[in-house]
């Protein structure tokens, strides 16, 4: 099989099309195309169902893609770290991660792992899909308490808790009592918040007035007193310090793990090893004291 066909077959399916790939890569259309189509003629099957404006992946071409894209993907790491004379981190590192973490958190690590890696070109997507590391053309992704997956490695790098504050003026509700509350837009149907305080297990019921679609925005509503909420414990430690929001309780079974993780498949780069080692420095113990030192 034409290694250089496989890989501009992979370029195709990874853009979604010949031209998309042409125009991202300034590689010539026709070149692209003629590619494709030896390694069909030399597999024996069509690996794009091509319409009058789309192209497709077959199932054969899906099933190609899935199994080549990474072994290239190591080629590649392996003849980038050779070029380089060791293991020197350079090239590009695309990475994903949750919006409120990466709109608080990875400005700052972005701009020390640039200073430390001149020759890496790092970029960074806040979002809170679940991507593909291989169809989304990612080396590393962070998540939030994620769920198993075999195809996925990496370690957890932070633990928060989730805790229920509102302003201090706001008399704590008694029993059966419901509270104005903020929630996050998304969320799971309203149920009573489970809350562990100094006087033991308490439930409250919340209503409602607010659904925000961030993190940072329910924050800032409760500081106007409106009602209460349940936020990361990193977000709100210093306004808890400094008396501007009341800690009602933790939230019973809202521990919190963020990870970094990268495909189980692949070798592990030097691009993805140098900012796991940025995140290590970052936050050594990986407490929510810690992320809430950071982000003052």
């Amino acid at each position: 099989m034409d290694l250089l066909a496989l890989a501009d077959f992979n370029l195709v399916a990874r853009h979604g099309g010949v031209g998309r790939a042409a125009r991202a890569t300034a590689r010539p259309k026709a070149t692209l195309s003629r590619r494709v189509a030896e390694l069909e003629e030399s597999l024996g099957c069509r690996l794009f169902e091509r319409g009058a404006r789309t192209l497709k992946l077959t199932e054969e071409g899906r099933a190609l893609h899935e199994r080549t894209a990474i072994l290239l993907g190591e080629i590649d790491d392996v003849a980038a770290a050779i070029g380089a004379g060791a293991a020197r981190p350079r090239g590009r590192l695309r990475i994903s991660a949750p919006q409120v973490f990466a709109h608080v958190a990875m400005g700052r690590l972005s701009a020390h792992f640039a200073l430390r890696h001149p020759d890496v070109q790092l970029e960074v997507t806040a979002e809170d899909r679940t991507v593909d590391l291989v169809e989304d053309a990612y080396d590393l992704v962070i998540r939030v308490n994620p769920r198993p997956d075999d195809d996925l490695t990496g370690r957890c790098f932070l633990h928060d808790r989730l805790v229920l504050v509102a302003v201090p003026t706001r008399p704590r509700p008694a029993a059966g009592e419901p509270v104005p509350a903020i929630l996050r837009a998304g969320a799971a149907p309203t149920r009573p918040w489970r809350i562990q305080g100094a006087e033991g297990l308490a439930e409250i019921t919340p209503k409602p007035i607010l659904k925000l679609s961030s993190l940072i925005m329910v924050r800032d509503a409760v500081h106007t007193g409106i009602g209460a909420a349940v936020l990361p414990l990193s977000m709100v430690a210093h306004d808890i310090a400094s008396g501007r929001l009341a800690r009602w309780g933790d939230l019973a079974g809202g521990e919190v793990e963020i990870w970094a993780l990268y495909t189980a498949r692949r070798l592990l780069n030097a691009r993805v090893a140098a900012f796991l080692d940025c995140l290590r420095d970052a936050f050594p113990t990986g407490t929510s004291d810690e992320l809430s030192r950071f982000l003052a």
